[in-house]
């Protein structure tokens, strides 16, 4: 196919011919790598660690799978360890909000509702409670993966996958074990300051 100038081009496929992409979801490390989270993030394009870190060398490692983008927590004393507090990415033609704290004591804090209105994401990942969770807020899709840190009271430790394609997200919740691989570097004593991740805008 020629355009006006000349120049050929080639015909552009539909957006359903289009392979689905796939992003791993984690959140609240606390200092902790998992080398489980390996064969599930094996294939997916990007990972988005929404805080509460702990230590950089958990994005290090994870950074080896797949470019990171990634927000603070207060575990990481938020924009004092050199992420942000809150991000809006575009991925997969869709929009995705990226921050830790979303609830407290059970509920989603005024701050937080303000600031999905105002941005009106097709999908917000969230942490901070340590509870999988997948809900709505308005046409915002709500998905927390639960943490990938150490096991906090009986909550069950996991990570995520969203598969977005032609416009449409499909998330999927993945527990991990309670029990993490001995040679796992962990700093449950002190939160070391993070700096900001390769890949993040």
């Amino acid at each position: 196919m020629e355009n006006r100038s000349g120049i050929s081009q080639r015909p552009r496929k539909a957006l359903t011919g289009r392979r689905a992409l796939r992003i791993g979801v984690i959140t609240d490390t606390h200092g902790l790598y998992d080398p489980a989270v390996e064969r599930h993030f094996a294939a997916v394009k990007e990972i988005l660690h929404a805080g509460d870190i702990g230590d950089e060398a958990v994005i290090r490692r994870l950074q080896r799978l797949a470019p990171v983008t990634a927000v603070s927590g207060n575990v990481d004393e938020y924009e004092a360890s050199g992420f942000p507090r809150r991000l809006v990415l575009r991925r997969g033609g869709l929009r995705i909000a990226l921050c830790h704290v979303l609830y407290e004591k059970g509920k989603m804090t005024p701050e937080a509702a303000a600031w999905l209105d105002r941005e009106q994401p097709e999908i917000c990942v969230f942490g901070h409670s340590h509870r999988p969770t997948l809900g709505w807020h308005c046409r915002t899709m709500l998905f927390n993966p639960g943490s990938a840190g150490p096991r906090r009271f009986s909550l069950p430790r996991g990570i995520g996958i969203l598969t977005v394609k032609a416009g449409k997200t499909t998330p999927t919740l993945i527990r991990l074990s309670d029990r993490v691989a001995a040679d796992a570097p962990s700093s449950r004593k002190t939160a070391r300051k993070t700096t900001r991740a390769k890949g993040a805008p």
